[in-house]
């Protein structure tokens, strides 16, 4: 028998239909009755008769029509919502009167819906993205030790499904049997035969002690704030699946697998993204995580959209995890948010940094700059690796023995001696934000293969041991160094954008548009980049390329010019330039440009390869950690 579950004004309901005849109409009408059933007021409703509604699919938000067939329209144990928005209706109806529009028979809401304060949406924000969802089909195999920053990134994305190795599954067997082994003889170990924090002194009968787990998520549930996007919730899932893998927490190996199943089926609690403190972990979002894994709470698919977790659960055929003794506790210690969230932040600074230097070679170009700063030997004696990396990104862009560019040569024999620092100092700019980047990546990479839990659970020793490894610490103040130096590219990036508009500095016309005054060109979105955004680089660069031609620039910073201008056309006189700076800033979030450019970057490298090779490692100081962000002069002189 078809069953469907119905959202009605912030309610869940569970609708079987006997005849796979009716319609999408009748199904509307049936949640709505069971709805009044339900309440003492009968929902402020008359009768079933005075409710006029819209139905829809929770996944992709579609309208359904109320004379569709149910086994034609929906899937059996489909999520469906009944007229919950009026933002539903078609935008001229919605502005036009609204009594007359609910004097029509299908295309009003639930009369009287208000949007609750606490209201859940049925979808994330972005929900087309989820609206052609596809299950993965390739797998990571998890062992707690390997899991890289790129790797949860992945899982994130929805790009894999996740197993154990066989050693993951031994090591989480044996340290099982020590809490096992706890219990049965009674011993008393905090978190596990007693209560937590200020009640680690109260012991706890053992008839209670899975009671005491499903308590403490429970109470520890306390997080406020939107929830986090699907994409952050896998991975924040998938990392503390990592960790429960080590072999050090004391989960059953049962309970691991369901959880896993969970994931596999992209079943996401809902999380809210505040809450946290770090100091203890993060006790609250991790707690959300398990109260959804306990069928409690709310949770989201591709297929449900938000529902109760134990619909959505059931929908995709999972039961809710019942919790053993220490299986609570192991759930919800770690710093597995801050280091999920640092992760994602890891991999989109390490794109933005290598395609920053793309940018600025651009703009090198269109200011007529020379490539003597990015000489081979001024960087073997200082060097940093990261500083030498740029300086050789630079040299296979700009390279004209390699790459002819017509720009060069037409100032080939300028009188200039020197560029200004913004150009002239990007590998020592830009070169220490990488340095800063693979820095922190180091201490995410090990956070992820950390065990964070407390009391830990050592199998090789039968015992357990309390200690502090959920602390935030390490993780926290190395995003806020990783912070710090990407800053730097932005603070970098805005007074190239200067350069590019002032007509003093770049003898293009000011602003970058002809007619100014007529015309503002880049006079605001300057502004904006001092703010906010490098994208606004690649397109100031890309319009000052305009009044260089019919002289082209180098092969590969000609594939960057071609890629952009597919997605956002040149500055003949003002237009609206918002549209421009989300397109430029989508092809730098999507890696396009390094995508175009990393070919002739690598062949390069092959062809030069001692020449690319840093001179020696070098090690971080914690000087570092206390540089700040210092502004860049403008001088041409040292």
């Amino acid at each position: 028998m078809p069953r469907y579950t119905v959202h009605v004004r912030g309610e869940w309901l569970a609708v079987p239909c006997l005849d796979a005849q009716l319609t999408v109409g009748w199904l509307g009408r049936e949640a709505v009755r069971r709805y009044i059933k339900n309440k003492p007021d009968n929902g402020g409703f008359a009768s079933v008769g005075d409710v006029r509604f819209l139905v829809r699919r929770c996944k992709g938000l579609g309208l359904l029509d109320n004379e569709d067939l149910l086994e034609v329209a929906l899937e059996d144990n489909e999520f469906v919502e009944v007229g919950t928005s009026p933002d539903w209706r078609p935008v001229a109806e919605r502005s036009s009167d609204s009594k007359q529009n609910k004097a029509r028979d299908g295309d009003g809401v639930i009369e009287g819906d208000t949007m609750s304060p606490d209201f859940i949406p049925s979808q994330p924000e972005g929900v087309y993205l989820y609206s052609k969802y596809r299950e993965p089909e390739k797998y990571i195999a998890l062992d707690g030790d390997s899991l890289t920053t790129e790797d949860l990134v992945g899982l994130g994305k929805g790009h894999y499904k996740i197993k154990l190795t066989p050693t993951a599954e031994k090591k989480v067997q044996k340290s099982r049997e020590v809490i096992d082994s706890i219990v049965k003889e009674k011993t008393v170990v905090y978190g596990i035969t007693t209560g937590f924090g200020k009640f680690a002194r109260t012991v706890i009968p053992t008839s209670k002690l899975e009671e005491l787990q499903f308590n403490l998520v429970r109470s520890h549930s306390s997080g406020v704030g939107k929830p986090l996007i699907p994409e952050r919730c896998r991975m924040l899932l998938a990392l503390r699946i990592n960790v429960l893998a080590k072999g050090y927490s004391g989960i059953s190996l049962e309970t691991l697998k369901q959880v896993i199943k969970v994931f596999n089926a992209s079943c996401l609690p809902y999380i809210p993204e505040k809450g946290t403190v770090g100091a203890s972990g993060d006790l609250a979002p991790l707690s959300h995580l398990a109260l959804g894994l306990i069928g409690e709470g709310k949770m989201w698919s591709p297929k449900s959209g938000w529902a109760d977790a134990k619909y959505v659960l059931e929908a995709h055929g999972l039961k809710p995890v019942v919790l053993k003794p220490k299986e609570g506790l192991a759930l919800i210690n770690g710093t597995q948010m801050i280091t999920s969230l640092g992760c994602e932040a890891v991999e989109r600074a390490s794109a933005i940094a290598r395609q920053a230097d793309i940018v600025a070679a651009l703009t090198l170009e269109v200011l007529k700059g020379t490539t003597k700063a990015f000489d081979t030997d001024i960087h073997a004696v200082r060097p940093h690796r990261g500083q030498i990396e740029v300086a050789f990104r630079f040299r296979s862009l700009l390279d004209s023995d390699h790459h002819p560019s017509e720009i060069a040569e037409s100032h080939r024999f300028c009188d200039r001696v020197q560029d200004a620092y913004t150009l002239r100092c990007c590998p020592q700019v830009h070169g220490v934000v990488n340095d800063t980047i693979a820095f922190v990546k180091n201490i995410i990479t090990t956070e992820l293969n950390s065990a964070t839990d407390n009391p830990m659970v050592f199998a090789s020793r039968g015992e357990t041991v309390s200690g502090g490894n959920f602390h935030g610490e390490y993780p926290a103040k190395a995003l806020d160094y990783l912070a710090i130096g990407v800053h730097e590219l932005a603070a970098i990036s805005e007074r190239r954008i200067e350069r590019l508009c002032n007509p003093s500095l770049s003898e293009l016309p000011a602003f970058l548009v002809a007619e100014g005054g007529l015309n503002s060109g880049f006079m605001i979105a300057h502004c904006t980049a001092a703010a906010l955004v490098l994208a606004i680089e690649l397109l100031a660069a890309c319009q000052g390329i305009e009044f260089l031609r019919p002289l082209k620039t180098t092969t590969p910073l000609e594939k960057v010019y071609d890629l952009v201008r597919s997605v956002v056309r040149p500055w003949i006189k003002d237009r609206f330039m918002a549209p421009d700076i989300e397109a430029a800033h989508r092809l730098l979030v999507e890696q396009k440009v390094w995508e175009v450019a990393a070919p002739y970057i690598e062949k390069y490298r092959i062809e030069h390869i001692p020449e690319s090779r840093p001179v020696s490692p070098t090690a971080f100081s914690l000087e570092f950690l206390q540089r700040k962000s210092t502004k860049i002069p403008e001088s041409e002189d040292l």
